[in-house]
């Protein structure tokens, strides 16, 4: 059982800084943003850096398929209006050009917003549409869907959706999921007891499928179960408790991918990693 656990962590000053922020809090795997995501546009990289990225990676021994970028939040591949659409799609298109670049081969995204002015469907569609885009317009990095929450307008919080935008693609080998455990929970999946985590998982098998799990985000929840709020905590602090993470350390699907943690007090994901590995039973 091989499991490869991680943080989120900062590429201030670089993005090969990243690498190097991870093996300080014992990562096997890792997040990161490849620009500023708070930033529409970035200027693009320059040879030293991607260099410098991909040496620090083969020093640390870690793996491409151990990475897990995200792109800016700003980004809305379904926004109603297409001037903006648009705009989200050449900024989305960018972020996997430079995951490219830097020879990793996945991009996790938020799927997009209706922002109340167009049906579910209509905004799913548009998604997918980018999604097509992107695909034709780049190469090797799999577009890597996240399960959202539900909060506001936000779509990917049922597993349907997901495996809508997985149905609609032109190039299924390059599409994937990351299912987050808060956004899971408060959008109304239970992972809390053996039971209710077998129910949740056979589910998300029956309707997305295993084989397009390409990440996991590991994360407690401030938020109670179908509240559709997205909130995180720390583990073990929150309404998930600890079992459902014991339970995905020790379950073989999720093996080989990048498991991140993105909660809230970062001064202990060190030890969060180290907990989270002492759940694995020999």
């Amino acid at each position: 059982m091989s499991k490869f656990v991680g943080a989120h962590v900062s590429a201030s000053g670089g993005v090969f800084n990243a690498p190097k922020n991870a093996e300080s809090i014992g990562a096997k795997a890792f997040a990161l943003f490849t620009k500023n995501q708070r930033q529409w546009k970035a200027k693009p990289y320059e040879q030293e850096t991607i260099d410098k990225f991909k040496e620090r990676l083969e020093v640390l021994g870690i793996l491409p398929k151990h990475i897990l970028p995200h792109d800016s939040y700003l980004i809305n591949l379904g926004h109603p209006e297409e001037e903006k659409r648009q705009k989200s799609l050449e900024a989305f298109i960018d972020e996997v050009t430079r995951c490219e670049q830097l020879g990793l081969d996945r991009l996790n995204f938020h799927p997009g917003s209706h922002l109340k002015k167009i049906s579910e469907e209509e905004c799913l569609d548009r998604i997918a549409e980018s999604m097509n885009e992107t695909l034709q317009k780049t190469q090797g990095v799999s577009l890597v869907i996240e399960n959202t929450a539900g909060q506001g307008s936000n779509l990917g919080y049922k597993f349907e959706h997901l495996a809508y935008l997985i149905d609609k693609s032109i190039d299924q080998s390059r599409v994937g999921v990351c299912i987050d455990t808060c956004h899971m929970f408060t959008a109304g999946y239970d992972i809390r007891t053996k039971e209710a985590y077998e129910q949740t998982w056979h589910s998300f098998d029956e309707i997305v499928g295993f084989e397009y799990l390409k990440g996991m985000h590991i994360n407690d929840s401030k938020p109670d179960l179908g509240s559709r709020v997205d909130r995180h905590h720390s583990l073990g602090k929150g309404k998930i408790g600890l079992d459902a993470f014991r339970f995905i350390m020790n379950d073989t699907r999720m093996d080989d991918i990048p498991l991140i943690l993105e909660t809230i007090d970062e001064t202990i994901w060190a030890e969060e990693i180290r907990l989270l590995y002492s759940f694995m039973e020999s």
